[in-house]
């Protein structure tokens, strides 16, 4: 495992502190990073993330990738509201207080109303847990600020 991240190593690494309203506010603070194809989210885990078994709690982790990949699709779609109908959600790792996981998807597939998605979560390059969800659009995009 690498060194446990700081503040001061993911504003280096490129990372910006997102202060979200809502219950996106309450499981961060949430990180984002603009990269080569496209956004990347992230959560430096606290121990008041994890359950009682000592790990990051799994409702965390399904949390994380639904913002995650709800974002990535509203950017997709020119900033279109799309709200999650199905995710299923694969643990395939356990994670710890300290580190910093990072979520990254993409769209594979929209309709006019539909949205299918894919991500993932890691830690240090490693996948704790993996995701595909059916999104569904609302409205139409939103005006330019």
């Amino acid at each position: 495992m690498n060194t446990m991240p700081t503040l001061e190593s993911l504003g280096a690494d490129g990372w910006r502190q997102k202060l979200l309203p809502g219950f996106a506010g309450l499981i961060g603070p949430l990180w984002a990073r603009k990269e080569a194809d496209g956004w990347a989210y992230g959560l430096l885990a606290t121990e008041e993330h994890l359950n009682p078994a000592g790990v990051v709690h799994g409702g965390l982790l399904t949390a994380l990738l639904d913002h995650s990949l709800s974002a990535i699709a509203w950017e997709a779609l020119a900033r279109r509201a799309c709200v999650t109908v199905q995710l299923d959600t694969h643990f395939l790792a356990a994670a710890r207080a300290g580190q910093f996981l990072e979520a990254r998807g993409r769209m594979v597939r929209a309709t006019s109303s539909l949205v299918f998605m894919q991500g993932e979560l890691s830690v240090d390059g490693n996948i704790v847990a993996a995701g595909v969800a059916l999104l569904k659009v609302l409205g139409n995009a939103a005006a330019p600020s």
